[in-house]
């Protein structure tokens, strides 16, 4: 059974529909193969302290859950661990919250040494709270005997600090993780590659824009996060420059703060990144509902997305819409956006031109433009220019080529260090 709770106050202008909401629960519930046999909507006018609901909708639950033979309740909101106890008591039956529910997508789709363990301590952050004197063997006690030792140490007290040992063993992995994608990072910084991070909603479609663009073949379905770990690949742009594309895992609105903390080490990827393509499902009926929740991450991250300079929107799913609806979608977005907006279909590549030509413009805008004479025999030299560079023109005489180029301040320097008798040669262009 899926159970939304529509709170009146939450709902209003600029918020996801009831129904919405509804749906997004039960398409996370079918992203862990449960079988959801009811799913409704329970309007509320504020919480009960105790069950969260009212005591008739939960009777009411309580019977539906004996005549269907259900299991387990998800909760398409945040439960304090007393108002979980509470609805297991009354209904008989499991019940997980929206945050336990993402946890345990998480845990199925981490692939990942560094993947595991994120889901790990957020899971056990999460479970640290919901350590309640509700189950018999809690009860227990450990240690001393007879009259000088004492009642020991509780069940429950030694479960929270095994926990809390464990917590504090990931979060030392973790940091050597972090510093781990620190060396990566500033040994790609060393290349250079340019990095260009996809962030989006989750099923947005990212992970098949990334396969589009990369050629590459990672795991994309129509599915609330298909994919958890971020994955890399280096691509060409049309003037043969070379980025680093990272595909990351998707947001969601009400994403708990414990995930968000986990996943910062591979959020780091985002932070840095040259350029952050946003990717936003266009045919979706809560697209600015989900922009404003992904923004609501970045924020988080200390990234402003209203006026960080790196942010292109790419409205994917373009192909799903109709002619004049299109028009119109695209027309209000680009009013409502200060960034620069590109329409694609990751799945037809219509647009993909564009987008590619939109990045090369980002990726050209801080390059130096100069003049170069290189002999013809220096192959090196030439071979190393097209490879780093964008050539823009290029004449060849019979012993020499004329070449007007393109490279980031950076390559100039490495270009000189390995060719320093070529230095004196490159001039600006008046």
């Amino acid at each position: 059974m899926v159970v939304h709770p529509a709170l009146r106050a939450a709902t209003g202008e600029g918020r996801r529909s009831p129904e919405s909401q509804l749906e997004e629960a039960v398409a996370l519930a079918a992203a862990i193969d449960l079988t959801v046999v009811h799913a409704e909507t329970i309007p509320i006018s504020r919480p009960h302290p105790s069950t969260f609901l009212g005591s008739g909708s939960v009777e009411r639950l309580t019977g539906l859950i004996e005549d269907q033979g259900i299991s387990l309740i998800v909760f398409n909101h945040a439960l304090s661990p007393v108002q979980q106890r509470n609805l297991e008591r009354q209904t008989r039956a499991k019940v997980i919250d929206r945050t336990g529910l993402i946890l345990e997508i998480f845990g199925a789709r981490a692939r990942t040494r560094e993947g595991q363990l994120q889901v790990e301590l957020a899971a056990l952050t999460y479970q640290r709270s919901r350590l309640v004197r509700s189950w018999t063997h809690l009860e227990r006690q450990r240690g001393g005997f007879g009259f000088l030792g004492g009642p020991g140490e509780s069940q429950l007290e030694l479960d929270r600090r095994l926990i809390g040992d464990r917590i504090l063993r990931i979060r030392k992995d973790l940091e050597d993780v972090r510093r781990t994608r620190g060396l990566h990072r500033r040994a790609r910084e060393r290349v250079p590659y340019p990095v260009v991070a996809l962030v989006g909603y989750t099923n947005a479609g990212k992970s098949t824009l990334f396969n589009r663009l990369a050629g590459a073949d990672v795991f994309a379905k129509d599915l609330l996060f298909a994919t958890l770990d971020p994955t890399m690949r280096a691509i060409a742009l049309p003037s043969g420059q070379r980025v680093i594309l990272s595909d990351t895992v998707g947001f969601i609105s009400d994403l708990p703060t414990t995930l968000v903390a986990a996943f910062r080490a591979t959020l780091e990827e985002v932070m840095a990144a040259d350029i952050i393509l946003h990717v936003r499902d266009l045919a979706h009926p809560d697209s600015q509902a989900q922009r404003d929740d992904v923004y609501s991450v970045l924020r988080s991250l200390e990234i402003d997305p209203e006026t960080d300079p790196r942010l292109i929107e790419v409205l994917n799913k373009i192909d799903l819409l109709e002619s004049e609806t299109r028009t119109h979608a695209l027309a209000q977005v680009r009013c409502a956006s200060g960034q620069a907006t590109v329409a694609v279909s990751a799945i037809t590549g219509e647009g993909l031109d564009k987008l590619c030509a939109i990045l090369n413009q980002s990726m050209n805008a801080n390059r130096e433009h100069a003049s170069l004479v290189i002999d013809l025999q220096d192959g090196a030299a030439l071979a190393w220019l097209h490879e780093h560079g964008e050539v823009v023109r290029r004449r060849d005489d019979e012993s020499n080529a004329y070449l007007e180029v393109a490279l980031d301040p950076a390559d100039w320097a490495r270009f000189e260090r390995r060719f320093p008798y070529r230095a004196q040669q490159k001039v600006p262009i008046l």
